[in-house]
């Protein structure tokens, strides 16, 4: 609940009415177990497909306001994708970052549905060999990435459109300091709906670059699905997401 109050208190303080103002969190006295609660203001939101233009527009500005403190990817308080922590210590490097990020997130998986070598195997290659080329080009050869905040869990779920006003409302945030693509790596996923759409992607690059290389984004943006997979596998112990 820390992590949840302190992403979506970060974001409202970068772009006020963004997500519902956050009000508080902390533990019920009744235990056990230990129970936390969150608590922010309610908003009537319609949650029907949210207007591309708009919402990569919101999702494009939280991105280019959102940058990190100290310059590093991470984020000061742990923070959560569903129920599932995430890896997210200090780095200069996204490429070491994001190793750790998915090293952390396979562990969480393999400890809900149990070891299997070929995907451990897989997962090997791709953090010893995948990342360092793929994201390892983002700070190579004179080239750069500001880390910058993401909402961290930007499903369908958790996005809505308020119903009076019509404004892009995001909600239930698990945020760190991340190179700005990997938050599009969630719409790639199959279990998503609509974001799968290519418009909702197209009009983000409108309103954000991709970084150089341009020509290796879409392998970029389908290695940062592997996290949303991996961390969708762990918290839904047996779903098919882990063979597919």
């Amino acid at each position: 609940m820390f992590g949840e109050f302190t992403s979506v208190t970060t974001i409202h303080g970068l772009i006020p009415g963004l997500v519902p103002a956050p009000r508080g969190w902390g533990k019920f006295r009744t235990s056990p177990p230990d129970t936390y609660f969150f608590l922010s203001d309610f908003i009537d939101m319609d949650m029907s497909a949210p207007e591309p233009i708009q919402f990569t527009a919101r999702v494009a500005e939280l991105h280019h306001k959102g940058t990190s403190p100290n310059g590093m990817f991470g984020f000061p308080v742990t923070t959560c994708d569903g129920k599932l922590p995430h890896t997210i210590e200090w780095e200069s490097s996204w490429a070491v970052f994001f190793a750790k990020l998915i090293r952390g997130v396979l562990k969480l998986d393999i400890e809900t549905n149990g070891s299997w070598a070929e995907l451990e195997e897989a997962a090997e290659q791709i953090i010893t060999k995948v990342i360092p080329r793929l994201c390892g080009a983002l700070q190579a050869g004179g080239r750069q990435i500001k880390a910058r905040l993401i909402h961290g869990d930007l499903w369908e779920g958790n996005v809505g459109t308020h119903a009076d006003t019509g404004d892009i409302s995001l909600y239930d945030a698990g945020s760190y300091y991340a190179h700005n693509e990997m938050e599009l790596g969630q719409w790639r996923c199959e279990w998503g709906q609509y974001l799968r759409a290519k418009v909702y992607s197209k009009n983000y690059l409108r309103n954000f670059e991709a970084a150089e290389p341009v020509d290796e984004w879409e392998d970029r943006n389908r290695l940062y699905s592997l996290k949303y997979n991996l961390n969708y596998s762990g918290g839904h112990p047996g779903n098919v997401t882990r063979q597919t």
